[in-house]
């Protein structure tokens, strides 16, 4: 029972990982009704970022500059290669985030190098106790930033006047403008806060382990998520990262034992068969919103 436990906290820990990559995608569709392509790069980016400014500032101070810069990086983006290509085709936007992803993960490789760069993060794999439980600590600063920043957008949207008008461009646009919000701002912010959030889901990916050029395929697990938990909902987000975490923690730990006949590293693939057993029962994701044509 104790390994089920650390497995499960382990799980959380990196769906962590996946709820902050999983929100981006979910912001910047609710916004724009694009699923931009562009959040694996975004935490490449920040990762390698946190990289070279802790070797400056100390970790925690370049955490956050990183994450505001990878913003600022997202927000020009969108004002440079998206904002032209308003009212042209959701699938052709799509297109463009996908070659926004390559370069900009080229011009970070570029900065990576051969070699893996280390994060200076203050964890590592370093263990901590918690109880008859033995989880590394960088489990729990997932958990616990992840938890922090998601109550943080939920005060965001619920109580401030950006996060209402977010929350009303993501209903209707043309009755949001109608009343006077201001879309194309709608979409920076929601860009920006993507960027944000990819930023700090590639600071944990890198602790203890480092970065490297293909770091960022880690970033993929997330479009299960969304898939999972829905694609228009925030909690199906987070909801969605953390399963995907769990399940494929769990199966890390007693796919060998149990079910040797799956083979070697199923657990590799195992967000993309919950995906896919998922949409076989709710097409739209476990919270995401049931689409009603009238004929």
């Amino acid at each position: 029972m104790i390994g089920v436990l650390e497995s499960v906290v382990r799980g959380l820990g990196n769906g962590s990982v996946y709820a902050l990559l999983a929100l981006g995608f979910v912001i910047i569709y609710k916004a724009t009704r694009v699923i931009s392509f562009a959040q694996p790069a975004f935490m490449l980016a920040g990762a390698v970022a946190v990289s070279y400014l802790s070797e400056v500032t100390g970790f925690y101070p370049a955490v956050l500059l990183a994450a505001l810069l990878i913003a600022g990086v997202a927000l020009g983006i969108e004002r440079a290669a998206i904002r032209p290509m308003v009212g042209r085709p959701v699938f052709v936007v799509s297109i463009i985030t996908l070659g926004v992803d390559v370069v900009v993960r080229v011009v970070v490789n570029g900065f990576i190098g051969r070699d893996v760069r280390q994060m200076g993060d203050p964890w590592g794999f370093s263990l901590v106790s918690l109880g008859p439980l033995v989880v590394q600590q960088r489990w729990l600063a997932m958990l616990a930033v992840t938890a922090a920043l998601v109550g943080l957008l939920f005060v965001f949207f619920r109580h401030t006047r950006y996060g209402l008008a977010m929350r009303a461009a993501a209903v209707d646009q043309e009755t949001a403008l109608a009343q006077g919000v201001s879309v194309g701002a709608v979409f920076a912010l929601s860009w920006a806060l993507a960027g944000f959030l990819a930023a700090v889901a590639g600071m944990f990916v890198g602790t203890g382990q480092g970065v490297e050029q293909l770091t960022w395929i880690i970033a993929l697990k997330a479009l299960p998520a969304i898939i999972v938990g829905g694609l228009d909902s925030l909690g199906g987000a987070v909801a969605g990262g953390l399963t995907i975490g769990v399940v494929e923690s769990l199966f890390q730990t007693y796919q060998g034992e149990f079910a040797p006949w799956l083979g070697q590293n199923f657990a590799v693939v195992t967000p993309y068969a919950v995906m896919l057993i998922v949409l076989l029962v709710r097409p739209y994701g476990l919270f995401g919103t049931r689409e009603v044509e009238r004929v």
